[in-house]
């Protein structure tokens, strides 16, 4: 894969260019050769090797260096386009994918059709691929090495396993040619042992790969994406570039999964759209709810309010062949009985205005202010995103229309210190003050109001503070607050600006 990435990248290695290509790395303060491709193996070259034997067997060879990340990213890039033949994908490194295909293969006419129709969509992009099916990861993984093409039937992976060699067991380099040396060249050889001699000498993980390489044992593989709870595709004979005919099929998509999301009473929170071009990109795009959704019209519009505001448009390049919709995350959603008098539409659209908004913006710049239950002025209100914003029982403090607000409506995110001048009674409010190089004169005063911080939530000590409502000569309304308590001969106490009044 390496050379293969290299190639498509650089024309290096491509045809009528016949020069062998090698990927050197330095290991242990020597390079060696980490990656090669057909005609560098034709030539007698082995990954592994010291790259300096590497070119006294083949004078001419590009030799180019490693680049382990590219190789990560590609390899990531094919898993993701594997999404198409089956969500459960898994890494298999360096090179390798792992596929589980239960209940997949009928979409593509049987196991082998399957196989086929893999393989040669990874040679069509250029990739030389080795691929076969078996009932458990290591024996699939043995077979794809060293017999290309391979299915072994359900029960049937110890007969097709037996005959490849020892080095399809995947073990170290030290106990494969241990096997070697002791004249147990294949599969079969090793199994036919007994197991405890080969635990005593190999090790139990040594065994552990055997009975997995024979279909006796099984080890679970993990996806590298969470597989949705519910998902609906659409497949197309023909590569499809029309927004509006895609609009359309995500609709019917919204259709066939809100049915089966329906007759198991759960709703969408979180909807994925994956759309799979003919040439292997793969695009995702995500639309989260404000409460669990099965309305397929509604789906539709938040889709297209979200493809509408993308930065980087969606690019169908040759065309999309596959076009899936998940929904990711879901929710309980049971019919609510609701009185005469209640107004249900209401909650609705603004559930659905939230959507809308958080599909154009982004849920992270939607937010919704909640009530804590503290005094502390800075804490006592939180704005979340109000897509995630749960339901509390706390509610914010009634205002009475009468009176003058106690707290400002604008507060600052932190206090701004101020500088303050003359003399106060050891309670008082300071008669001047200055904030950001403006000097205020306060004319009416009102305070203290005194708020002890909640001393048992942290280990530091915060002092107590005394809150002012002060207005100057220009009728400006300041609320400021000094810290600590007045204690004869203690140092001079600071003095903060917490907020504005209107």
């Amino acid at each position: 894969m390496p050379t293969d990435r290299l190639r498509r990248k650089t024309g290096i290695g491509a045809a009528p260019d016949k020069t062998p290509v090698v990927l050197s790395l330095k290991d242990a303060n020597a390079r060696i050769v980490y990656a090669l491709d057909i005609n560098a193996a034709r030539a007698g070259l082995k990954v592994g090797m010291a790259l300096a034997s590497a070119r006294a067997v083949v004078n001419a060879v590009h030799v180019v260096e490693a680049d382990l990340p590219a190789d990560r990213a590609m390899l990531e890039a094919i898993a993701d386009w594997c999404d198409r033949y089956s969500p459960f994908v898994a890494l298999d490194p360096p090179h390798g994918l792992l596929l589980d295909i239960t209940g997949a293969d009928h979409l593509f006419g049987g196991e082998q059709a399957m196989l086929d129709t893999i393989r040669g969509a990874f040679r069509k992009q250029g990739f030389l691929c080795h691929g076969a099916i078996a009932g458990t990861e290591a024996a699939a993984r043995a077979l794809a090495r060293f017999a290309d093409g391979t299915i072994a039937a359900p029960g049937d992976e110890a007969a097709t396993t037996a005959p490849l060699p020892t080095a399809a067991l995947d073990l170290d380099e030290k106990d494969t040619h241990a096997l070697v040396r002791a004249g147990l060249k294949t599969i079969g050889m090793v199994a036919a042992r007994m197991r405890n001699e080969l635990m005593a000498r190999f090790g139990k993980e040594m065994v552990f790969k055997l009975e997995r390489a024979l279909g006796k044992r099984e080890k679970p593989i993990s996806p590298r994406r969470i597989l949705p709870a519910y998902s609906a595709e659409r497949r197309f004979a023909e590569p499809v570039v029309s927004e509006e005919f895609i609009a359309g099929e995500i609709q019917e998509l919204a259709a066939s999964l809100c049915e089966v999301m329906e007759e198991r009473g759960q709703g969408a929170r979180l909807l994925e759209t994956s759309f799979f071009r003919s040439d292997g990109e793969v695009r995702r795009i995500e639309v989260e709810t404000a409460r669990p959704l099965r309305d397929p019209a509604t789906i539709a519009k938040l889709f297209r309010t979200r493809l509408d505001a993308l930065t980087d448009p969606l690019d169908p390049g040759f065309g999309f062949d596959l076009v899936r919709l998940a929904a990711v995350q879901t929710e309980r959603q049971v019919p609510e009985s609701v009185g005469l008098d209640a107004r249900p539409d209401e909650e609705k659209e603004i559930a659905y205005l939230i959507d809308r908004l958080a599909a154009r913006f982004g849920s992270h710049r939607m937010l919704l202010f909640q009530p804590q239950d503290t005094h502390i002025p800075e804490a006592a209100g939180v704005a979340v995103p109000a897509q995630h914003a749960d339901d509390t029982d706390i509610k914010w403090d009634a205002r009475n229309n009468v009176d003058p607000p106690r707290r400002p409506i604008r507060m600052f995110e932190k206090p701004e210190p101020i500088d303050v001048f003359g003399a106060a009674v050891p309670d008082g409010a300071p008669p001047r003050f200055t904030w950001r190089n403006v000097q205020h004169r306060v004319v009416r005063a009102e305070g203290p109001e005194r708020l002890a911080m909640e001393w048992w939530q942290s280990y530091d000590h915060k002092p107590t503070r005394d809150y002012f409502r002060v207005e100057d000569e220009a009728g400006r309304r300041f609320w400021l607050f000094r810290e600590g308590l007045y204690m004869h001969g203690a140092p001079e106490r600071r003095w903060f600006l917490h907020g504005l009044f209107a």
